[in-house]
């Protein structure tokens, strides 16, 4: 739809703010009711021929006023307004919700995950979306017999409470499987985590107070984005390249800044698939301690090698005590048992443990008993074994379709591991023209300017070939490349001008 603002150049109020203040009145009258659609930042500066970064902050404004919503898949949209008869609006009863929240959380409260989770239940469309483990590839029978064996051996004592830190059993038995990594730790060392992204969530409220540096290798972890955003910290990117974060980059922001940390995934990176080199890992530590600054290393993907020569993580070859390993089993088995863990020096653990416990207690009881067994008896190696075949097969469909179908100027790295295919789109396509031709076309896709600290300009997309089936990945490729295709720029194509559509990225 369009809307019909008219801006005054010569006014003292910021553009912005005009936009603010017609779309709070279209909405206040009922012209603009619950539900509607309002358009993408990009359409709307060029109609009123703006910058894009004017609209942004226009939009960003309303969110904060709880007077329009912004999810993936669905753009922004208006919310719902006290109640109005014949045009005049009058007092309702309930709560502002909206308004009440605090703002630090409004501000960083990004739906993305959820609505990426949300996407991967539909059987309408073929999911490149998420960064999920194949459902088909799941040990359902194992885990079965793994339980009824702990009912007979633990009986109620597995559905019990436990400490904040995990069940000690649990962590001997990763601090084992971490020696097997080359990463020397104890049992006081590793404190267990409801999955990984809660790691991030109690390293921002560990470490970060509103304002303070945190330095991340951009493109990065949505997911971190979100954490580090609803801490308030001021977030430095360093480029990265083929060999990983740019260090010679980070050893300027260093001496100019005092960041809390440096988060980094250096081992098959979400979302680009990379590696960082060993040299840039050995100049990444000798930075964090020259520096005294910590490094959070996010790694959930190494066991998923399919290729070429493993090498050591930051944590195993950290001499100095600077890394704190971060890690999950939601990407190499049971996603929904949302179990992860940190290693790092014991007054860390006693911190976080201290900031976890009033947050959650502890993670799920039964789920550790159950990787206890599994990791003890050598059951997650066997599976991890049997998935890396099928994911090095889906990887090398993707591959193969994209070769066979990508559009002129399409750009991409085959992954030696990992979850992901990260795309550079040819310089004519249009974001909003390709997020509603993949809605058509019912292929999903995660675009990869979520990744970025601010707008990145140049275009991509991340691909996601372990979740959807085999039998999906070329189809899915073929469509989503005709989207591209019909995307670009100079194409006469009609997308987008149907009523109703709803964007699926």
């Amino acid at each position: 739809m369009l809307l019909p603002i008219e801006l005054d150049a010569h006014s003292a109020v910021p553009i912005y703010l005009q936009i603010v203040q017609q779309v709070r009145q279209r909405i206040a009258s009922g012209e603009l009711a619950e539900g509607t659609l309002l358009p993408p930042e990009r359409t709307l500066a060029k109609s009123l021929g703006v910058n894009r970064s004017t609209v942004v902050s226009a939009y960003r404004e309303l969110k904060r006023s709880a007077l329009v919503e912004a999810r993936v898949g669905r753009g922004t949209t208006v919310l719902a307004f006290p109640s109005r008869h014949g045009g005049r609006v009058e007092q309702d009863s309930s709560l502002p919700w909206r308004l009440l929240f605090r703002e630090s959380v409004r501000q960083g409260s990004d739906p993305l995950v959820r609505d990426l989770l949300e996407m991967a239940g539909r059987e309408d469309v073929i999911p490149f979306s998420v960064g999920l483990p194949s459902p088909d590839l799941l040990p359902l029978a194992l885990m079965r017999s793994v339980a009824k064996a702990l009912d007979g051996e633990l009986g109620p004592a597995s559905l019990l409470q436990c400490p904040t830190e995990g069940v000690p059993e649990f962590r001997e038995e990763l601090a084992r499987w971490m020696h097997r990594q080359e990463i020397q730790c104890s049992a006081g060392e590793v404190l267990v985590l409801s999955g990984s992204q809660q790691g991030l969530d109690l390293a921002a409220r560990v470490f970060l107070d509103p304002q303070d540096v945190v330095v991340v290798d951009e493109p990065t972890y949505f997911g971190a984005l979100q954490a580090f955003r609803g801490a308030r910290a001021r977030i430095i990117p360093v480029p990265s390249d083929a060999e990983g974060m740019v260090t010679e980059v980070l050893e300027s922001v260093l001496e100019r800044h005092r960041p809390k940390f440096i988060y980094t995934l250096p081992t098959f990176k979400n979302p680009v698939g990379g590696v960082m080199s060993l040299a840039r890992r050995r100049h990444l530590l000798e930075l964090a301690a020259r520096h005294q600054v910590p490094v959070l290393e996010d790694d959930p993907y190494s066991p998923l090698r399919y290729d070429g020569d493993a090498l050591p993580s930051l944590k195993a070859m950290d001499d100095k005590g600077v890394v704190i390993y971060l890690s999950t089993f939601s990407k190499i088995l049971f996603p929904g048992l949302r179990l992860g863990w940190i290693v790092a020096p014991e007054p860390v653990v006693r911190q976080f443990a201290l900031v976890k416990q009033s947050v959650d207690l502890h993670s799920d009881t039964p789920g550790q008993w159950m990787m206890t067994r599994f990791l003890k008896e050598g059951l997650l190696d066997r599976h991890i074994e049997v998935v890396k075949e099928h994911y090095a097969r889906r990887r090398d469909l993707m591959h193969q379709a994209l070769q066979r179908t990508a559009p002129k100027g399409m750009r991409w790295e085959r992954p030696e591991g990992g979850f992901y295919v990260w795309c550079r789109l040819p310089r004519e396509v249009e974001r909003s023209r390709l997020i509603s031709a993949a809605a058509e076309a019912g292929v999903s896709f995660l675009p990869g300017w979520s990744c970025y600290v601010e707008d990145p300009g140049t275009s991509f997309i991340r691909l996601n070939f372990s979740f959807p089936r085999e039998d999906q990945i070329e189809p899915g490729v073929s469509r989503l490349m005709e989207a591209v295709a019909r995307s670009s720029a100079g194409s006469r194509s009609t997308v987008g001008s149907g009523v109703g559509t709803r964007p699926i990225v």
